[in-house]
């Protein structure tokens, strides 16, 4: 066996290679025709997932990603660990009533499935929902994994009850974030390695996926040279040999293409008008989107490529970790959003209720980016960024770090406010205005804000705060958000007028659009069988993950109801695991 029983080889060299926080290993030399019962082919959470269930069921399995060792995990190491549950414990001691029904409603009135090509989507969001309201919870509590007992309300919607949104909270925020949510999945993989029933490829490119005589039998790409570069930073491409690898299944979990600007770009919809010239990026660059196109080649197909999620509320990193590094702000419903212009933003365009419906308005204006005017009482309780780097007190498992949250505001919002080249941080709207028309200046620029303009829409919104019922709608939807037990302990600001100096200081933040989620991407039954352009799956292949629009070739649809990106690579890395597994 040419491949190590715990570290499969990463280069064609013998050489050290020391992983940051871990010992120094040596390489062996790079393999060829090594064989295993099923390969997947990218180490993010779904592919974690399905190899883990498919080593369970006894099979040899070769887990491959071009990255190092250290970026195991992929995007999900990142993320706020957020899931989507429904009529959960958590949301019933938060006196909230959720439902199958109800869930499947706000489900389905947020994908406005109305394709040809939604069938298998269709059914995989069908069975998704049922997988949230029933084990979901119950599967992942028996490896250890926890939630904070405060349910969130992300995606409020689009204000109709059959349309888009959530009706109710259903944001599960995992205890850990995303490191929290990788572990249970990468201790059972490891488990496997240490007995030779998985083995790692890393540094393993992989440029084709192998068909003989109609059915897939392998893959074949390059080595690349061994980098002990830190998680989420770019990787050298530099190559050192080739390789291939053979077994009866391929399962195929490589991600989407929201590194890849240009690519976000090609697959930009009409619908959502001109894609724009700056973005910042909420993924690393090895989100390539590279294998989408190789497995296309290898005689899958690919649908609903137009269907993205890409937010509206990002910022630079200051202290940035891969490049162009956008975090998004995740926010209460309270802060004042103007356009580039400074024209306030229609219902119901509001500060955490439609992404996509936001998007599609802003790039009407012709400009890349969009403002929050607010108060330091609004940031410092409706202010959280996503990120598991941004929310070291939830991430580190701190009780104690947040109990500080809530008595101080969060520490990482406050560095982004005196670093963040984003933020304008004034006393007197004078100021506020001045700051904000020198970032006006900066890249992605537009027009200058009119200070009496401005003054004009803030006190016609404060004017509205004299009484506790108003005909301002954004108010109303901040007067019902504090009804929620959750909302108004640890989410939503006491409503008071923004040019109230005791609540200051005022703080403007630009915000750019940050790329993130392909919707749709290589069709697949409910097994996670690749399908083919005739409808039939392609003896062999797998797909799960966001490369398979989180199931099916987009199971969320146009619309994404937040917390569902990591289930998605769950449940459908469950299944193509389990499945391809059963099948040999």
């Amino acid at each position: 066996m040419v491949l190590n029983k715990h570290h499969m080889s990463r280069g064609q060299v013998d050489r050290a290679d020391p992983v940051p926080g871990g010992p120094t290993r040596r390489y062996a030399p790079a393999m060829t025709a090594e064989r295993a019962d099923i390969i997947v082919v990218g180490h993010g959470l779904a592919g974690l997932v399905a190899a883990a269930e498919a080593a369970d069921a006894g099979k040899q399995v070769l887990l491959v990603d071009q990255e190092p060792e250290q970026s195991l995990g992929g995007q999900a190491f990142w993320s706020l660990g957020g899931l989507f549950f429904v009529n959960s414990p958590e949301q019933r001691r938060m006196g909230i009533k959720d439902s199958h029904e109800l869930a499947l409603q706000d489900w389905m009135g947020s994908a406005q499935f109305d394709r040809d090509e939604d069938l298998w989507p269709r059914r995989w969001a069908e069975a998704y929902v049922d997988f949230a309201a029933g084990e979901k919870r119950a599967w992942l509590r028996e490896m250890g994994h926890r939630v904070f007992p405060i349910v969130g309300w992300a995606e409020r919607g689009d204000g109709r009850a059959d349309g888009h949104g959530n009706s109710v909270p259903r944001f599960h925020l995992t205890w850990g974030t995303g490191p929290g949510i990788v572990e249970p999945f990468e201790r059972r993989v490891r488990e496997h390695v240490a007995t030779g029933r998985v083995r790692f490829a890393f540094r393993h490119r992989v440029d084709e996926v192998v068909v003989e005589q109609g059915a897939v039998v392998g893959v074949r790409g390059k080595v690349l040279e061994p980098s002990a570069i830190e998680r989420g930073q770019a990787s050298s491409r530099v190559e050192t040999g080739d390789f291939e690898l053979r077994a009866q299944a391929v399962i195929v979990t490589s991600g989407g293409i929201g590194g890849d600007h240009d690519l976000v770009r090609k697959a930009w919809p009409a619908r959502l008008g001109e894609p724009p010239a700056s973005m910042v990026s909420g993924v690393p660059a090895h989100v390539d989107g590279r294998m989408i196109r190789i497995t296309r080649d290898a005689g899958a197909r690919i649908i609903n490529d137009d269907r993205m999620w890409h937010y509206v509320e990002g910022i630079r990193n200051w202290d940035p970790i891969w490049a162009n590094h956008g975090i998004r702000i995740l926010p209460g419903p309270s802060s004042l959003w103007l356009d580039a212009a400074g024209r306030r933003l229609p219902a119901p365009y509001f500060p955490g209720f439609d992404t996509l419906g936001t998007l599609k308005h802003l790039r009407a204006t012709g400009y890349d980016y969009s403002w929050f005017v607010l108060t330091k009482s609004i940031i410092d309780k409706e202010f959280a960024l996503s990120g598991s780097e941004q929310n070291p007190d939830m991430t580190g498992k701190s009780v104690r770090g947040v109990i500080d949250r809530a008595r101080k505001g969060p520490g990482p919002v406050h560095a982004f406010m005196e670093h963040g080249e984003d933020f304008v941080v004034a006393d007197t709207l004078a100021e506020l205005v001045a700051g904000m028309n020198r970032l006006a200046d900066v890249e992605p620029t537009g027009p200058q804000i009119d200070e009496a303009g401005l003054r004009e829409i803030i006190e016609r919104r404060d004017r509205e705060i004299a009484n506790p019922y108003t005909k301002d709608a954004q108010l109303t939807a901040v007067y019902a958000a504090r009804h929620y037990r959750g909302d108004k302990l640890s989410r939503v600001a006491k409503p008071h007028r923004i040019l109230d100096p005791g609540h200051g200081p005022l703080v403007a933040v630009k915000l750019h659009i940050l790329s993130r989620k392909t919707l749709g991407g290589l069709e697949t039954d409910l097994s996670g069988r690749c399908l083919t352009s005739a409808g039939v799956p392609l003896p062999g292949l797998y797909a799960a993950g966001e490369v398979s629009g989180f199931g099916g070739g987009g199971m969320m649809g146009y619309n994404a109801l937040e917390g569902t990106f990591l289930g998605g690579c769950l449940f459908s890395g469950r299944a193509a695991g389990r499945a391809a597994a059963a099948a040999l």
